[in-house]
């Protein structure tokens, strides 16, 4: 070595540490004053940290030290990371939140931790909860504080949320649909719809906001803006419930149909058809060419390719098929084509009609059905299977780092995502939640989680549900 040149030695032991895994350079970092200067190198922990997560939000650190900062990032999300893999009791909080007086239809995260960029210094995060006791309650769940709940009105039946605006969207059984501000809980908007059951959908095109809705009519229903100012209604499976509803992510597509009858197949409709409708064009709808459809996803990382879990001919089977949809324009027309990509038999129950679809990204789909959780690819190849529960599975939450089941054997999964040398992407089974005693409960209803944090609700006995929130530390 030159000590003349002192930068050249930093330069060397930069480039030959960029081989050391991130264990063995924090082992290097301790053996001299040299090596550990160039150990603290924010480029190489920098190129760890992307090379590991890919996304990172370093804004997270706050005003650490820049020539620690991506260092200690890596050390805190590994940190975080161990600790929701091993699930170990101090490795997390339980909080119970208590406060619905009747059945829990759905939990929602107004204000989470993204799993692809999370802020390491967020202290907490923000669940809502609709019940058929009428009300809305929004909760922090790290100290189990209620911090607003809605006045009280027909029992409701379905909750989702737009985390852009903040905004919560409920349907109660009267039929009415009903906006409320996230953070008051001051309720913005109606709309009547006249049925007991609707299904939700929000979803924005070109930053203008929309929601369609599914009745139990076999209507879907398309309004706008935070007025909800209806703009279409469409029948798409008269006298049967819609309880499919899904736009594609690149928002071109909506699909709508219902489990209820066998011999129905989804439609396909041109999202613009619903939002911005023409007298003279109509409406642009297609039948996906299966029937009987017990589930659908579309696969997340695509612009808009869609799996369906439908009957098939010989009674009782089931079968997964891939369908891409695509605009096709014609010298005199333009027509939506649904045109099939894969399809494969499902070794399921015969007997299962809950069925939960996920997709994770291009070639992996997840699903459920009684106590059984399945990795599938697209090609048909089942990359994992589990039956970690003793009683049949009633929700799922997927996101990057993991797979949460909810049973109601009064427990929560808790499975990882790995990368198998052989096969790829595959889940590894890791430990359970419990949610409480069998004599005051009867089960987990809905899971949702975050990146730091995993929510479900639990059927009481009494007919007063109650919230479990899991928060891991960093």
């Amino acid at each position: 070595m030159d000590h003349h040149h002192p930068y050249l030695i930093g330069d060397c032991l930069i480039h030959i540490f960029t081989f050391l895994t991130e264990d063995d350079l924090i082992s290097a970092s301790t053996v001299c004053k040299d090596w550990y200067e160039a150990a603290e190198t924010p480029w190489l922990w920098r190129r760890i940290c992307l090379q590991r997560w890919s996304f990172c939000n370093l804004a997270a650190l706050g005003g650490d030290h820049l020539n620690h900062s991506w260092k200690r990032y890596f050390q805190r999300r590994c940190h975080l990371e161990k600790n929701m893999t091993q699930g170990r009791s101090g490795h997390y909080t339980c909080k119970s939140l208590r406060g619905h007086t009747g059945r829990v239809v759905g939990l929602v995260y107004l204000q989470g931790n993204s799993s692809l960029m999370p802020d390491l210094s967020k202290s907490s995060a923000v669940v809502c909860s609709a019940s058929t006791d009428g009300t809305v309650r929004a909760w922090n769940i790290q100290n189990g504080e209620n911090l607003w709940c809605s006045p009280v009105q027909s029992p409701l039946t379905k909750i989702i949320v737009d985390e852009k605006q903040e905004v919560i969207i409920t349907s109660d059984f009267a039929g009415l649909i009903t906006t409320w501000q996230g953070q008051t809980g001051q309720q913005l908007a109606s709309f009547s719809t006249a049925s007991s059951h609707c299904t939700l959908l929000q979803y924005n095109i070109n930053n203008n906001w929309f929601l369609t809705v599914g009745t139990d009519q076999g209507s879907i229903c398309t309004l706008a803006d935070l007025t909800l100012t209806k703009t279409s209604s469409l029948m798409v499976c008269d006298s049967f419930r819609v309880d499919i509803l899904l736009v594609s992510p690149d928002k071109k597509w909506i699909v709508a149909g219902t489990k209820e009858d066998a011999d129905l197949s989804l439609k396909v409709i041109y999202s613009e058809s619903l939002t911005s409708p023409s007298e003279d064009e109509g409406t642009m709808c297609q039948s996906v060419p299966v029937p009987g459809c017990q589930a659908a996803v579309f696969i997340p990382t695509q612009p808009a390719r869609l799996a369906i879990i439908h009957h098939t001919e010989l009674r009782g089977n089931k079968a997964l098929t891939v369908f891409d949809v695509s605009i096709k324009k014609m010298k005199y027309k333009t027509e939506i084509q649904v045109q099939q990509v894969e399809t494969f038999s499902l070794t399921l129950n015969s007997f299962s009609s809950h069925i939960l679809l996920e997709a994770k990204n291009s070639n992996c789909i997840v699903l459920a059905a009684e106590e059984q959780l399945m990795v599938y690819s697209l090609k048909g190849a089942l990359l994992a299977s589990f039956k970690d529960h003793s009683r049949p599975i009633s929700s799922i939450c997927v996101d990057s780092f993991r797979v949460v089941t909810a049973s109601q054997d009064l427990s929560l999964r808790v499975l990882t995502w790995k990368n198998d040398p052989d096969n790829g992407l595959t889940l590894e089974s890791q430990y359970h939640l419990l949610g409480g005693s069998q004599t005051m409960s009867r089960g987990f209803t809905h899971v949702s989680c975050d990146y730091s944090s995993i929510v479900g609700s639990v059927e009481g006995n009494n007919g007063k549900d109650v919230l479990k929130a899991y928060s891991f530390t960093s």
